[in-house]
């Protein structure tokens, strides 16, 4: 999208919400509304259901598999939340920044996977989780004092992806997506994402990602048996006995794009990131930077990083924040040669 220096500011549309039949809500007095069940981090390892309420106007629109709850609301409200759904709202005020620009910046900028509405609600878009995550005034102060600000690159507002750990070093846009690579969404270095400091991880993390500790460097081990039943179920293809994972293809983080997968039925290569995560665990791999030791009985993979390493590395940046780096020069360590602009709108 083109920069345009327009102050009036967008509305957004958000899907919350998908079933077969019309979501349960109750609407209140205050003119809030809670959407009852709503699932969030749908289909990684910390899924689960929660009631959330938001305002703004609710929608209901189907498509051919049943109804989508919408919210409908002023871009800068949808940011508030985002903010504080992404990360704790007790994080730097820089940091909150940083993610403010980064956050509102995407949204206008996004990729349009979704027909009836601009984005989703989950892990998939932003996460935007209403108005229970909101429980510090900074996450409000970072959307308002940066208010209207994207990051843009030539004149075009920036697809400003971002992941919660790049593990040492960002990754190219090509590495996990189809397409040429983006020149703000480059590799670079980053050495502050190696911590295990409370203080921090309990800033950056809301309280189910908590639960992950070992984000920085993992292991996870499958027996030969666990491992062919695993990713013959999860690709329906019958690879037999698994004998082998060959990695074929890294971009500068380490995250695998292609991986060849041999069995004693079929020999596959598989990509890109998100697709060999999604074969090789019950939920997604934390990334798809490992190595792979084959032992007697089966294979360890041997990881680093959590998500796909793109654009800004949210642990990175909170530990940034934390050492006295401002909102900007946290956005230029990520998206190098980018420029701060101020207005909304589409040319």
């Amino acid at each position: 999208m083109k920069y345009k220096d327009v102050h009036r500011q967008p509305f957004i549309r958000v899907g919350i919400l998908h079933s077969k039949d019309k979501p349960a809500y109750q609407l209140h007095a205050d003119g809030t509304f809670t959407i009852k069940s709503v699932c969030i981090g749908i289909n990684f390892h910390w899924q689960r259901y929660e009631d959330q309420t938001f305002r703004g106007e609710l929608q209901f629109v189907e498509d051919e598999e049943g109804v989508w709850a919408v919210n409908v609301l002023p871009l800068e409200d949808y940011l508030e939340s985002v903010v504080s759904s992404e990360m704790s709202a007790e994080a730097s005020l820089e940091f909150l920044k940083a993610h403010a620009v980064i956050a509102r910046s995407w949204a206008m900028a996004a990729p349009k996977d979704h027909q009836l509405f601009d984005v989703c609600a989950d892990d998939h878009c932003q996460r935007y989780q209403g108005l229970h995550r909101i429980t510090n005034p900074n996450a409000i102060r970072a959307v308002r004092e940066t208010s209207g600000e994207v990051l843009t690159y030539q004149g075009t507002i920036c697809d400003t992806r971002y992941s919660k750990c790049c593990g040492g070093k960002t990754e190219l846009f090509s590495t996990c997506w189809e397409g040429d690579d983006v020149p703000y969404l480059q590799s670079v270095p980053c050495p502050y994402c190696n911590t295990h400091d409370p203080h921090i991880l309990h800033q950056v993390l809301n309280s189910y990602d908590q639960e992950t500790q070992d984000f920085y460097r993992w292991d996870v081990s499958y027996s030969q048996e666990q491992l062919s039943a695993l990713v013959c179920r999860k690709t329906g293809i019958d690879f037999g006995t698994i004998t082998d994972l060959i990695p074929l293809h890294r971009g500068p983080s380490g995250r695998i794009s292609q991986l060849k997968i041999v069995g004693t039925n079929a020999s596959v290569v598989l990509g890109k990131e998100l697709v060999i995560r999604r074969a090789l665990s019950e939920s997604h791999l934390y990334s798809s930077a490992f190595d792979v030791e084959k032992t007697d009985g089966g294979f360890v993979l041997h990881g680093r990083g959590w998500g796909h390493g793109v654009g800004l590395c949210q642990i990175g940046a909170a530990v940034m924040g934390e050492q006295g780096f401002t909102y900007d020069q946290i956005l230029q360590h990520y998206y190098p040669n980018t420029i701060i602009l101020k207005g909304y709108g589409k040319s």
